[in-house]
């Protein structure tokens, strides 16, 4: 089912979404809030709701996909996407639902399910557990590091590519690696036609240092505080498989830890298997995956 773009005001800026209505026949089946990874867009939830019953919306984060980017001389911090999540469902007006995040998305689900818990039942994650840290001793050469990056982004510019299949192939490459298919999902909503050809429609500023992450008792106090049942989707082929959030799991109380068969995309490359881990987990039937598997 095709998705519905949506549009939200938050904080002066326009937020985009996709919207996908589910399949569930119930009129109170309990919503979907997605959020994607680092550079990453709404798009990489629609292979996925081929195979959610549930209504799922997911979001484009500031400076991705449709969305606006933040203020010109505004610095962006990880923590002011918490903020655009509250906004988004309360406009929506969900008083509870199940948040999902990938990568990045799942480092944004853990701060906002550990901050609000009474909004989230849920909490599906692919690939992440909680946002990036740095140690204490590193904090303040990691400042000067963003410092300088910043002062320096004027002077460079984004990459033109004279035909969108050069973008595809490039996106191929990126954290993670990617498969065609999957590359041109994301590229086709985050790609703007520039003089010359194609460019990327992301905030330059987002491939900067950060200016301030939290330290790793900051990450570990937020993920003890989740309070809803969590469930862990590691690719093995990805950054779970190479043992990168094996030290952050006795942090979770009583999770479930689901590894499969895929890279970190692996809800792009495979959705069909993540979304049956995700739809036993919330305790929906597979009706629809033997019915989308047969399209």
């Amino acid at each position: 089912m095709d998705a519905i773009e949506r549009k939200f005001s938050v904080y002066g800026q326009t937020i985009s979404a996709l919207q996908w209505p589910g399949e569930v026949d119930r009129n109170d089946a309990e919503p979907i809030l997605a959020l994607h990874g680092w550079l990453d867009n709404a798009a990489s939830f629609a292979p996925l709701s081929r195979f959610i019953q549930r209504p799922l919306l997911a979001m484009d984060f500031s400076g991705h996909g449709h969305s606006d980017h933040r203020p010109c001389g505004v610095v962006t911090h990880l923590v002011d996407h918490v903020r655009d999540v509250l906004a988004v469902v309360d406009q929506l007006g969900w008083k509870r639902f199940t948040l999902m995040g990938h990568s990045m998305g799942a480092g944004i689900a853990c701060l906002f399910a550990a901050a609000c818990p009474e909004r989230v039942s849920r909490v599906v994650l692919i690939e992440g557990l909680g946002p990036p840290s740095t140690d204490g001793k590193d904090v303040a050469s990691n400042l000067r590091k963003a410092l300088d990056d910043s002062a320096s982004l004027a002077g460079k510019r984004k990459p033109i590519y004279a035909h969108v299949e050069d973008a595809i192939d490039a996106r191929t490459k990126g954290f993670g690696g990617l498969n065609h298919k999957a590359s041109a999902l994301l590229s086709d909503r985050g790609l703007m036609p520039v003089e010359g050809g194609w460019t990327w429609r992301a905030d330059s500023r987002l491939r900067l240092t950060s200016f301030l992450r939290l330290t790793e008792e900051q990450v570990e106090g937020f993920v003890r505080a989740i309070k809803a049942p969590v469930c862990l989707i590691i690719g093995e082929q990805g950054m779970g498989g190479n043992g990168m959030f094996d030290h952050r799991l006795g942090w979770l109380s009583g999770a479930t830890i689901v590894r499969l068969p895929g890279r970190h995309h692996l809800h792009m490359e495979e959705p069909q298997s993540v979304a049956a881990s995700i739809n036993t987990f919330l305790g929906e039937t597979d009706d629809l995956l033997s019915r989308a598997g047969d399209d």
